[in-house]
């Protein structure tokens, strides 16, 4: 059961405590978030270390210098793989119209970055208070044309595939056959392979594909290296791996995991609700 947490820009009677809030927290390898939900929207970006979020729907990887969106109200639990530095943004539902429905993952552009941290500094912040208002309109404007990235894994439903999905997901390595899976798990490779196909829009060998990108990134991210990584998601050698990653992400394992460091953040920048107006 999902934990309704309470609102953190909503006061008695809905009284508007304020139009974005951030709360900041440092995490170790293995850390989970249990399954709950809040009443706002919510951007977690993931400064250093990958966080996976889980919702009923699929699973969402969040890379270093990446960020997922999380709609209000979305059931959701996050497993921490290395060392993460979560930031977390929370915006009001009715703050802005067209804001996304669903989760995704998005690249985080230098200035949406920096917007972030600079957010994180206070509390909370209100569109009352007219420098704090540019703040949140211009990263409300970056959200509606910031590309979203394909860090996602659709999870179907029907339980003949979720049986295939589970020995799979048990051991990401193993290369047995779909036909079989499906052997073992009851059910026939035609049916598996169209309930891949219409409940998670991809085919099963692109879902598997998907499944051993994202195992990877969370080995890599706990400290593996790129030939460990790439030997437990099932690769042949760590050269297949590399290229397999260039190609969904453009670049290297080596490369897209590069540290960034994170702005200065000095504790008396911080600023105290009642400079925000509340």
């Amino acid at each position: 059961m999902s934990q309704k947490c309470q609102s953190i820009l909503l006061g008695a009677r809905g009284r508007v405590l304020g139009h974005v809030a951030s709360v900041s927290h440092d995490f170790s390898d293995g850390d989970v978030i249990a399954q709950h939900f809040h009443p706002e929207h919510q951007l977690v970006f993931a400064s250093t270390g990958v966080m996976t979020v889980h919702t009923k729907q699929g699973a969402w990887v969040v890379p270093p210098q990446r960020a997922v969106w999380i709609p209000a109200k979305t059931p959701h639990r996050i497993a921490m793989s290395g060392l993460v530095s979560m930031r977390t943004l929370y915006f009001l539902p009715k703050l802005r119209p067209g804001l996304p429905a669903a989760c995704l993952v998005m690249t985080v552009s230098p200035l949406l970055r920096e917007l972030i941290l600079h957010a994180c500094r206070f509390a909370r912040l209100s569109r009352t208070v007219p420098a704090q208002r540019r703040i949140i309109d211009i990263m409300l404007d970056h959200f509606e044309t910031v590309p979203s990235v394909p860090l996602q894994l659709p999870q179907p439903s029907d339980e003949r595939a979720v049986r295939v999905a589970k020995a799979v997901s048990a051991n990401p390595g193993d290369r047995r056959t779909l036909e079989t899976l499906c052997r073992e798990c009851g059910a026939s490779k035609r049916t598996v392979e169209r309930i891949f196909l219409l409940e998670t829009k991809m085919t099963f060998a692109k879902w598997r594909q998907q499944h051993r990108l994202l195992h990877s990134m969370q080995r890599l991210a706990s400290g593996d290296k790129v030939a460990a990584a790439a030997l437990d998601a099932g690769y042949t050698s760590p050269s297949a791996f590399v290229a397999m990653f260039r190609k969904q992400l453009g670049t290297t394992p080596r490369r897209y995991f590069a540290p960034k460091p994170e702005s200065p953040r000095r504790e008396e920048e911080r600023q105290p609700d009642q400079e925000s107006g509340q």
